[in-house]
């Protein structure tokens, strides 16, 4: 318990001292981390907790969304990837369907890997602090 504790209050420290970017790459790594813990629960039977992870995955799809920066023209393409994820998932829980979870996961992880490309690039380019 105490363990449990301590894990909850550092996971609120980084949340809360996390730059924006942080924060988008913590979503897409926590997508990643739920499917993966969702496929494992359909292929144990374990429906009920299946459910909870895709609808918490569904969550993060739909912070994802509020977060889009609307003025770039890439955010309207990403509004339609996120949409369609999230169809997808609503079809995975419906049919416990391993392979929806598998290509939602294909482009969280892929996100999530142009996302910390685009932050070390974006890291790069700031003048350093002296």
């Amino acid at each position: 318990m105490l363990q449990t504790t301590a894990q909850n209050t550092y996971k609120q420290n980084q949340v809360g001292t996390a730059t924006p970017q942080d924060l988008t790459l913590m979503l897409y790594e926590g997508g990643i981390k739920f499917i993966k813990r969702a496929k494992h629960s359909i292929q144990e039977k374990d429906f009920n907790t299946a459910h909870d992870l895709i609808t918490r995955v569904q969550d993060i799809i739909s912070e994802l969304i509020i977060t889009l920066d609307r003025k770039y023209p890439v955010a309207e393409q990403m509004l339609l990837l996120y949409d369609f994820m999230k169809n997808r998932l609503i079809e995975a829980n419906i049919k416990k369907d391993i392979a929806a979870l598998e290509e939602v996961e294909e482009f969280f992880v892929e996100f999530r890997d142009t996302w910390k490309q685009a932050m070390q690039i974006a890291r790069s380019q700031q003048p350093q602090q002296k």
